[in-house]
C-alpha cells in the first residue's frame, strides 16, 4: 500500500496493483525525472509529464537532443533525488503567484492561460527544491519510487501538434521492485522482436519512404497480398450475411461534409483542396465513407419492406494524422477500412446491432484475436455539447437504449464520456498492440441525426415518410492496423491461410527445377501460394534463407524425390519432415486450411 497525495491535501492508501496506485506512482517518477533534469540542465524548460501505460514520460525544451551519456547522468541523479528521501506538499496559488513562479517557463504559462480561462484553479506539487504545475495524485514522498529505468529519448511536437514547436520526449518506467522492474524489461525486449515496425520490414511486408511521407507506407508484395486475403475474405463473409457492395469516390465538395456535420467537427483532420474564400468549389478528401453511402440511399425511394439495407466497401480514407501520432501501420494518413453502414427500422436496430457485433467477433476469431480484445461503450461528454450534434434528451434516449442491447450481449464492457461519434454512441472494440499501448480496432455505431440531415426517408406500413436509424459499423476495420497486430500476434508466423508465401519450394540443384515446377503447379491448381528458389545456392543456405521468411511449409527436391515422384515436407509448425506423394500433400493443405477458417 502506498500513501497517496491528491490536490486538495488529502491522502489514501492505495495499492500499486490499483490503476490510480499505478498511475500516482508514476506521475511521481515523471516529477523526479523533471526535477534531475533541471539540476543537471537548468536552461532546459519543462513540458509536461504524464503517468502512461507501463510508464511515464516528460517533455523538455533544450538547446540540443539528449544523448545516451545524458540519460545515464539523469537516471543516476533521479536515484540520488530518491534517496533524499523529499515528501511532497500540495498546495494552490493565484493565477497572479503562479505565473511569478513559472515566469521562466512558457509551456507552463501558456497551461496557466488556459486554467484561467476555463475558471480553474491552478494546483501544484512541491518536493524539495522543484515545483511543477499538476493535478495530480502523487505518492506522499519519493522514497517509495525503488526501481527506475530511463529507456529511450524522442522528439515530440508540444501538444502533439507538428505546427509547435519540437520537445525532447523522455521515455521511463517505474516499479516498487527491481526483480518487478527486470520482468518488464525482459517482456520489453521481447516485444521489439515482434514489434511490426520491425518485422514487418525485415519480411518484406511493408516499406515507407520519406519522399512520400509519414503515415503513407508502401504495401510490397507480400504485404499486399495479405491484404488482398484478408478483403477478400471479409467481403465473401459480408456478402453471405446480405450487405451490397458499394464502390464511391474518394474525395467530395465541401458541401456533402457540410451536410454531415464533418466540415464543422473535423475539418482539422482532413485533407483539404482549395480555399473557400477564393475558389468556387472546395474539395476534400474523404475520412470516411458514410456521406458517400448515404448517396446510394437516395437513389431511389424506399419503403419500410426495403429495409434493413446492408452497404458495406473496402474504402481508401484520409485523416491528417499530426506528425507525432504516426506509428508504422497503426496509425496513418491513408489507410483501408471496412467500412459499412446499415439503415433500417427502430425495430430493426436491436438485431443488425447485434449481428454486426457477431460478424466482427466471428472474423476476429478466425483471425485468432477474440481474446486479445476489450470492449469499450463511448457515451457522449453533457458538459461538451459542442462536440457533439443533436440534442440531450435524443443522446440521453439512444444511449439508453444501446446500453440495453449491450448487455443483452452479455459481453463485458466499460463505459468511457467524451468518446463518442459527434453523431452518435459507439461500441469501441480495443486492442493493445505488444508495447501495450490501446488502439480502437473496430466500432459499431448507433446514428440517431445523420437520416434526417441527409433527406433519407421510408414510407413506414402506416404510409406516412419517416427517418431510419443507421449503423455505422466495420467488420475487420482498418486493414493495415490489422495487418501490424497479426504480424505481432504470431511475430510474423501467419497461419496457413493467410501466409502470403505458404510453400517454399527448394530445388537441390537445377537439374531439379522442371519437377519443381510441376509441383508449383499442382499446389497452384488449389488455390495454393508457393515460391521455388531457384538461386544457384547450397541447399543449406536455401533452408535457412525460407526459415527466416516464416513460410509455413518448405519442401527439398533432389534425386529421389524426382525419382518417387514424391516430396519431402517440413512444417514450420513442428519442425518435423515427412516423404508424401504431392496429392497427399495438397490434401493436407486444404484439410489445415478448412480447419483455421471453421470449415
Amino acid at each position: 500500500m502506498y500513501k497517496i497525495l491528491f490536490n486538495d491535501g488529502e491522502t489514501k492508501l492505495i495499492p500499486f496493483e490499483e490503476a490510480e496506485g499505478k498511475n500516482a506512482f508514476r506521475h511521481t517518477a515523471a516529477h523526479i525525472l523533471a526535477q534531475a533534469v533541471k539540476r543537471l540542465f537548468p536552461e532546459a524548460r519543462l513540458g509536461i509529464g504524464p503517468s502512461i501505460e507501463n510508464g511515464f514520460y516528460y517533455d523538455f525544451d533544450t538547446a540540443d537532443a539528449f544523448t545516451g551519456e545524458d540519460l545515464e547522468r539523469i537516471q543516476a541523479e533521479m536515484k540520488k533525488i530518491v534517496k533524499e528521501g523529499l515528501n511532497l506538499e500540495s498546495y494552490t496559488l493565484s493565477f497572479e503567484e503562479a505565473r511569478g513562479v513559472f515566469k521562466d517557463e512558457p509551456y507552463k504559462l501558456e497551461l496557466i492561460d488556459e486554467l484561467e480561462q476555463k475558471g480553474e484553479t491552478p494546483t501544484f506539487y512541491k518536493q524539495g527544491e522543484f515545483v511543477d504545475l499538476c493535478a495530480g495524485p502523487h505518492l506522499a514522498r519519493v522514497s517509495d519510487v525503488k526501481a527506475i529505468k530511463l529507456l529511450s529519448a524522442t522528439g515530440a511536437y508540444w501538444r502533439g501538434s507538428e505546427k509547435n514547436k519540437m520537445l525532447q520526449r523522455i521515455y521511463g518506467t517505474a516499479f516498487p521492485k527491481s526483480a518487478q522492474l527486470e520482468e518488464h524489461l525482459t517482456a520489453l525486449e521481447e516485444a521489439k522482436k515482434r514489434d511490426h515496425n520491425k518485422l514487418g520490414r525485415e519480411l518484406e511486408l511493408f516499406t515507407t519512404s520519406d519522399l512520400i511521407g509519414q503515415g503513407l507506407p508502401i504495401l510490397l508484395p507480400k504485404g499486399a497480398r495479405v491484404l488482398q486475403i484478408l478483403q477478400r475474405f471479409v467481403e465473401d463473409e459480408e456478402e453471405k450475411r446480405g450487405y451490397q457492395l458499394t464502390k464511391t469516390p474518394s474525395f467530395a465538395k465541401s458541401d456533402l461534409y457540410k451536410i454531415s456535420g464533418h466540415w464543422q467537427h473535423y475539418k482539422d483532420g482532413m485533407f483539404v483542396m482549395g480555399d473557400e474564400e477564393k475558389d468556387k468549389e472546395v474539395f476534400a478528401l474523404r475520412p470516411m465513407t458514410c456521406p458517400f453511402q448515404f448517396q446510394s440511399y437516395l437513389n431511389r425511394a424506399k419503403s419500410y419492406r426495403d429495409l434493413p439495407i446492408r452497404y458495406n466497401e473496402t474504402a481508401t480514407l484520409f485523416r491528417n494524422e499530426a506528425s507525432g501520432e504516426m506509428h508504422g501501420l497503426i496509425r496513418l494518413r491513408q489507410f483501408t477500412l471496412s467500412e459499412g453502414h446499415i439503415v433500417c427500422t427502430p425495430e430493426q436496430v436491436e438485431k443488425e446491432f447485434t449481428d454486426a457485433l457477431e460478424l466482427a467477433r466471428y472474423i476476429l476469431r478466425i483471425l485468432g484475436l477474440e481474446n486479445d480484445i476489450s470492449f469499450r461503450f463511448s457515451k457522449w461528454d453533457e458538459n461538451d455539447r459542442e462536440k457533439y450534434i443533436g440534442d440531450p434528451e435524443q443522446w440521453e434516449k439512444t444511449q439508453s437504449f444501446m446500453r440495453v442491447i449491450l448487455d443483452k450481449t452479455e459481453i463485458n464492457y466499460t463505459e468511457a464520456d467524451g468518446e463518442a461519434a459527434f453523431y452518435g454512441p459507439k461500441l469501441d472494440i480495443q486492442i493493445k498492440n505488444v508495447y501495450g499501448k490501446e488502439d480502437t480496432l473496430i466500432t459499431i455505431q448507433v446514428d440517431f441525426q445523420l437520416a434526417e440531415r441527409f433527406g433519407m426517408t421510408y414510407v413506414d406500413s402506416d404510409g406516412e415518410k419517416k427517418f431510419p436509424i443507421i449503423i455505422h459499423r466495420s467488420s475487420i476495420g482498418c486493414y493495415e492496423r490489422t495487418l501490424a497486430l497479426l504480424i505481432e500476434k504470431y511475430a510474423g508466423a501467419f497461419p496457413l491461410w493467410l501466409a502470403p508465401v505458404q510453400v517454399k519450394i527448394l530445388p537441390i540443384a537445377d537439374r531439379h527445377n522442371d519437377f519443381c515446377e510441376n509441383v508449383r503447379g499442382e499446389l497452384s491448381k488449389i488455390g495454393i501460394r508457393a515460391e521455388i528458389d531457384t538461386r544457384s545456392e547450397k541447399i543449406g543456405f536455401k533452408i535457412r534463407e525460407a526459415q527466416l521468411t516464416k513460410a509455413p511449409y518448405m519442401t527439398v527436391i533432389g534425386d529421389n524425390e524426382v525419382e518417387s515422384g514424391e516430396v519431402a515436407v517440413r512444417s514450420r509448425s513442428t519442425g518435423e519432415s515427412e516423404v508424401m506423394s504431392v496429392s497427399v500433400f495438397c490434401e493436407t493443405l486444404q484439410s489445415e486450411i478448412a480447419k483455421q477458417l471453421g470449415k
